[in-house]
């Protein structure tokens, strides 16, 4: 629901596909494992790919935000000879968010250490009101700090996601591997001196996430050989949602060329 904004306008000049990643949406939510390999970003790029085969897809342009972005660089190092170019919005890779944690990120991004916990701690709490938390995360990352941004579809879609006892554990089962699996594995690639090849387009609110990190675009340009960037006002972390038009007009291009 996240791309309703912008997906008509891309699908003028491409054809878009749009998955939901495992655990979220309308998609299967596997049985996760103690290694929280099942919802690593490397699974989840797995996935990506099985479906690019499956469309017989031998290469794409690969686009994605939050959680779907962390899929899209997680791809775009695994699987470099299936990606054209990369687009990322709203966020920096896994290992240096977790590395840029001060007091201020801390309390904005506590939800990374809420979710984090040993099951089933995080699932029962959220479980008590799980559509009221919800809309409170929702609002709180916004600019305007309400839900005004989102449509009525999306806040339908998002409520019953939060009532489901399933997919809230496999929300938490996705931040558990974001601190675990997927940390070690951003660790184990910097310190390899692994970059993407293919060329990036990066995308930033200034008063979203990364903004909080000091330095999000070169944080980028240390993970990838040609990157480039736009840093979109009057949002927050809902940047396809609250500016859709700033966002067509930094990625579009990026893929056109």
């Amino acid at each position: 629901m996240t791309w309703v904004k912008i997906a008509p306008k891309l699908a003028e000049d491409f054809h878009v596909i749009i998955p939901d990643l495992r655990g979220y949406g309308e998609s299967d939510i596997p049985k996760s494992d103690p290694d929280n390999r099942a919802y690593s970003k490397r699974e989840m790029a797995l996935d990506i790919i099985g479906l690019m085969d499956a469309l017989d897809l031998p290469r794409a342009h690969i686009l994605g935000h939050d959680r779907g972005a962390r899929v899209t660089y997680r791809l775009a190092l695994d699987h470099p000879e299936r990606v054209d170019r990369l687009g990322i919005i709203e966020i920096v890779p896994t290992g240096d968010f977790w590395a840029s944690w001060d007091p201020d990120l801390a309390m904005k991004g506590y939800h990374w250490t809420f979710l984090a916990q040993p099951a089933p701690l995080p699932e029962r709490m959220i479980s008590t009101d799980g559509p009221g938390y919800m809309d409170w995360t929702l609002a709180s990352w916004t600019f305007a700090g309400d839900l005004s941004p989102f449509t009525a579809e999306a806040l339908a879609s998002y409520r019953r996601q939060a009532a489901d006892p399933a997919r809230i554990a496999a929300m938490c089962d996705d931040y558990r591997a974001g601190a675990t699996f997927d940390r070690a594995l951003d660790e184990a690639d910097r310190a390899a001196g692994l970059k993407i090849t293919a060329p990036l387009h990066f995308v930033w609110a200034k008063g979203g996430f990364p903004a909080r990190t000091g330095d999000p675009l070169g944080i980028w340009q240390n993970w990838a050989e040609d990157v480039t960037g736009t840093e979109v006002s009057g949002c927050g972390h809902f940047a396809m949602e609250e500016v859709p038009d700033a966002v067509l007009a930094a990625i579009r291009p990026h893929f056109i060329d």
